[in-house]
């Protein structure tokens, strides 16, 4: 009997063509929360608007509208599957963004209750306040999402 020698094809092996996918599904994400740092200016209602400009991580879009600011309940929010975000009223007309990917596996972040963030995955849990790690195997916080409070409406910041 003959053996085969069993040399790999031309072209990138399955694990470089995999690991490049991954990339650049990272790399949209990371795109989607990072941006410029050009300053918003007219951050609308006074003490809503600041904080949140503030945070980090800003969209480089053009102001995607994301609700009104009396559709995010206070000590609650909501999550934006379409825009991978999440809203949180962690006080009466204080206005917070993060990123809606969990930082343990990727999973998307479905619920906002009792003060936290919540992963249905691994039942990680995150504050509305700072997205810092309440409970849960998630390393790391959510990254804070830039966004503007311009009256009523709450926008991912441009």
């Amino acid at each position: 009997m003959t053996s085969a020698s069993f040399h790999p094809a031309a072209g990138p092996a399955r694990r470089t063509v995999v690991a490049a996918a991954g990339a650049a599904g990272l790399t949209a994400v990371l795109a989607a929360c990072g941006g410029s740092d050009e300053d918003a200016s007219g951050g609308g209602a006074a003490s809503s608007g600041a904080p949140s400009e503030e945070a980090g991580g800003g969209d480089g879009g053009g102001g995607t509208e994301l609700a009104a600011t009396a559709d995010i309940p206070e000590g609650g929010g909501m999550v934006f599957a379409d825009q991978k975000v999440v809203v949180t009223q962690p006080s009466a007309g204080e206005f917070k963004a993060f990123s809606a990917t969990c930082t343990h596996q990727g999973c998307a972040v479905k619920s906002v209750s009792d003060g936290v963030i919540n992963c249905p995955c691994h039942n990680s849990n995150f504050s509305i306040t700072d997205g810092s790690v309440r409970s849960g195997p998630a390393p790391k916080p959510l990254p804070a999402v830039r966004i503007t409070v311009n009256g009523d409406s709450i926008q991912l910041a441009g």
